[in-house]
């Protein structure tokens, strides 16, 4: 197997697609296909995850090597392999597919049971291409588009819970962090996650989403992040110079602006009471930038509210224009645990319910708990032993949950280019041989997503930095004509 193998578009499929390009009628010349979301447990879906796929793999030209391997893979399986088709599109145009892709624009929320991709061959000689790619085009675009549906959800509710108790509704981007890269299958799936969550927020800790960003839609800077602790680091000063684990992190990271300090590693409410609230008060209170205090294990509803007042308790409140308290402006509440698309709404109304604002960037952790989880047991420093002694919190079960919106002010990728289609689709080009020409500027982004009415359904207008002005890649050498059979990926 050669180490372009799983970059090989000829074999990226299932076995069985190399046997059906024979069983059309004779005279097929044009086969049109399309994917939709069928529906569940959404009402919406959030599309995303296209031109990666397209840039990842559709612009790379198949090989004689490439012809060559999937020859041997599929013969030693005893699948019947047509090596005159490949070869034909080695030779007629430079390796690429001669297929046309047409998308809504990426970014874009619509009603389920909608079009969200339409693939059409461009040259008649090949009408088999059409659906040859069609399991690694599911693959690429159902993951980010799922992700992305429960962010943009997810934002849903973090925006009205803003809207009800916060006088910065505008700080939306900021609230959900991505911690997801551990709860995931490989690195691409927290690249194409961790892009998904990109779309709807600026803040992110999966460094293989914010490559990915970059990488595919050419991203200026798409996340912010910040230094941060873990359990082994505060362990290994023991349970007796917590204090001093916390001061070492504060004194370090001066320079940064911000610190996060974890409070659970022993004992939550003494570390918030009597640690941050007592010895290091004055710490706190003069530290140049933001602390966040950091939660991560227990009833990630209680705990939440519990932490905002205990810090209240200690450093004061303001209270906003709608009535709500919020900390200071240089503290905060990052929940780091729990954090998941069913407790979301949960801890916005136990917070509601006590009078605590979602003011100043209150922000939870959006983090992403695996089945598996590196549990820090202990250290040895100095030849001592020191044991952590955070409690399990065995019972949870949170599912790889990220984000989605636009990567606003982002210069857009090659690979699209518009030709007014409905509602403004993209007509994505793959076959031939063009290099991409020189990118359109795109218009300016605006920072939040508004509602409207598209064909009697609700729908997103997410601003378009994802995809907007993208380059031509290339039209084929036959322009498709609108007639052929039709049939749904999915």
């Amino acid at each position: 197997m050669s180490h372009n193998s799983f970059r090989n578009i000829i074999i990226n499929t299932d076995n069985y697609k190399h046997c059906h390009y024979p069983l059309y009628p004779k005279g097929t010349e044009y086969v049109s296909s399309y994917i939709e979301s069928r529906g569940g447990e959404f009402p919406v879906t959030m599309f995303v995850g296209l031109q990666a796929f397209i840039r990842e793999y559709l612009m790379h030209p198949i090989t004689l090597e490439d012809i060559d391997e999937a020859e041997f893979t599929e013969r030693e399986q005893g699948m019947h392999f047509n090596r005159d088709n490949w070869m034909g599109i080695l030779n007629d145009h430079g390796g690429y597919l001669p297929v046309e892709i047409e998308a809504v624009p990426e970014g874009s929320v619509l009603p389920t049971k909608n079009v969200l991709v339409q693939v059409i061959n461009t040259d008649p000689k090949y009408w088999w291409a059409t659906s040859f790619f069609e399991t690694a085009l599911l693959r690429a675009v159902w993951y980010p588009t799922t992700v992305g549906t429960i962010s943009w959800l997810a934002k849903q509710q973090i925006k009205l819970a803003l809207k009800q108790t916060s006088d910065n509704p505008g700080i939306v981007r900021h609230i959900l962090h991505d911690y997801g890269a551990r709860g995931v299958s490989s690195q691409e799936s927290a690249a194409l996650g961790g892009l998904a969550h990109l779309v709807n927020f600026s803040q992110s800790d999966t460094v293989p989403g914010i490559l990915a960003a970059k990488k595919y839609y050419n991203a200026v800077d798409p996340s912010n992040s910040g230094p941060n602790s873990e359990h082994a680091g505060f362990c290994a000063w023991g349970r007796d110079d917590e204090v001093g684990a916390m001061r070492n992190m504060l004194e370090i990271y001066a320079d940064n602006g911000v610190a996060l300090l974890l409070t659970d590693t022993y004992d939550h409410e003494h570390a918030v009471k009597n640690i941050i609230g007592g010895e290091l008060k004055e710490m706190v209170e003069n530290f140049p930038g933001l602390v966040g205090i950091r939660p991560d294990s227990g009833d990630v509803v209680q705990v939440t509210s519990d932490t905002t007042e205990w810090l209240m308790e200690n450093f004061g409140y303001t209270t906003n224009s709608k009535g709500y308290k919020v900390l200071p402006d240089y503290l905060r509440v990052v929940q780091g645990d729990g954090v998941r698309r069913e407790s979301l709404p949960k801890v916005f109304i136990e917070m509601e319910r006590r009078g605590l604002g979602r003011e100043r960037r209150v922000r939870h952790g959006g983090r992403t708990a695996p089945a598996l989880q590196s549990r820090h047991a202990g250290v040895r420093h100095e030849g001592q032993r020191r044991e952590g002694e955070r409690p399990m919190a065995r019972d949870r079960k949170v599912p790889d949950r990220r984000q989605h919106e636009s990567l606003e002010g982002r210069a857009p990728g090659p690979a699209v280019r518009r030709r007014g289609l409905p509602h403004g689709a993209a007509r994505l080009h793959t076959a031939g041989g063009e290099r991409p020409g020189p990118g359109v500027p795109q218009r300016p982004a605006a920072e939040e997503v508004g509602l409207r009415r598209a064909d009697r359904a609700q729908r997103a207008r997410i601003p378009r930095a994802l995809l907007s002005g993208c380059r031509r890649r290339n039209v084929g050498r036959v322009r498709a004509r609108r007639r052929g059979r039709g049939r749904r990926l999915i």
